[in-house]
């Protein structure tokens, strides 16, 4: 297998993930003027990361790389246990944080791409923060008592969280008195597959 991948961005958890399962791959760095490149174009015409490719088959788009990636590793059961149930939860947590929390990053890693006044930019980021400060909420609610985001077993869907909470300690999110989050980025900070991920992208 070989993840296509730029140091910090969602592609961590694939990499992640990829450490979890401890089987051979390759990690290729993608510069940010290559992702509009013909050459990589073919890969992923959308000119972004990750992009998977194992045999003869290339894969993108975030969350069915993670899925992918937890099907080929099954005994790890990073989508949850056999249950319809437990991997629904393993889904709705993995779409909430890719269609709310990282398209709401979207709003302050691009403002300008929405308008090119600096005002307007500025007040797209103030909002998007105060949005994202509440999803941040609910995703520490969600972590009472748990260890990971669905219980005490790491899914698909915890690489995914730990990403975004980088980006909010860079973007200086408020996530004051969310100590559940706190918990579980220290937690995740300490495993082994996030320590192997992050020296080999050089963060």
């Amino acid at each position: 297998m070989k993840l296509y991948y730029m140091p910090g961005a969602c592609s961590i958890a694939a990499h992640i993930t990829l450490e979890w399962m401890g089987e051979p791959y390759e990690a290729q760095l993608v510069a940010r003027d290559a992702l509009k490149q013909p050459a990589y174009l073919d890969i992923n015409p959308m000119g972004a990361v990750p992009a998977l490719q194992d045999g003869d088959m290339t894969l993108t788009q975030n969350v069915a790389i993670l899925e992918y990636l937890a099907e080929r590793a099954p005994q790890l059961q990073l989508l949850g246990d056999d249950t319809p149930q437990s991997r629904a939860q393993v889904r709705r947590w993995l779409a909430f944080i890719n269609a709310d929390v990282h398209r709401t990053f979207s709003l302050i890693f691009g403002a300008a791409r929405y308008t090119a006044d600096e005002a307007a930019q500025a007040e797209i980021r103030t909002n998007a923060a105060a949005a994202l400060r509440n999803m941040f909420t609910i995703l520490n609610t969600q972590l009472d008592g748990k260890q990971y985001l669905t219980g005490d077993k790491p899914t698909i869907a915890d690489p995914y969280l730990y990403v975004v909470l980088r980006w909010a300690h860079a973007k200086e999110i408020d996530l004051s008195g969310l100590d559940n989050l706190s918990t579980f980025f220290a937690r995740m900070q300490s495993d082994k597959g996030v320590q192997s991920a992050l020296k080999a992208e050089g963060l």
